[in-house]
């Protein structure tokens, strides 16, 4: 992987539905929680652990979280933000850009389709978004120079479809 500041954009894995209750409560299915193991199992074998992981408040983003992060070493900062529920591509590349220019590696754990256009944005280049997928973009300035193209896409992974 290039030098540099990283962001790890990540879409929330399978998650069931939740008949007259809300979306915001989902909760993962089987299939979700071992994807986002095998979503963490890949991060880290490419050496891709995040200083600071920036998580929606929603259900399935927390669990998608904690399932990948039993496959990380250390403990990033996690901040759970209620922001990144209802976030558009253009209000996830504004909360990115307030990221401290200490951190080296960014996760967001969030929601479609802001995830997959937050990507594109950032590299010109579409990227495919299932559940726990995940695309990795370095960026060649500090957090705050986050803008269309700014990025590039430098890794993709989306789990193996499974029954």
């Amino acid at each position: 992987m290039a030098s540099g500041h990283k962001l790890i954009i990540m879409r929330h894995a399978k998650a069931g539905e939740l008949p007259g209750g809300p979306d915001f409560e989902r909760s993962l299915r089987p299939r979700g929680r071992r994807n986002a193991q095998s979503a963490g199992a890949w991060l880290a074998g490419c050496g891709l652990v995040p200083d600071l992981v920036l998580c929606s408040k929603a259900r399935r983003a927390r669990q998608t979280w904690q399932y990948v992060s039993e496959e990380l070493p250390g403990e990033p900062e996690v901040v759970m933000d209620e922001r990144l529920y209802d976030a558009n591509a253009g209000d996830l590349l504004n909360i990115f850009a307030d990221t401290r220019a200490s951190v080296g590696t960014l996760l967001y754990v969030g929601h479609n389709p802001a995830a997959g256009e937050a990507a594109k944005a950032l590299t010109f280049t579409p990227v495919d978004f299932p559940t726990s997928a995940i695309a990795v973009v370095t960026i060649a300035g500090g957090w705050p120079e986050l803008a269309d193209g700014a990025g590039e896409l430098v890794a993709t992974w989306t789990p193996r479809e499974e029954p």
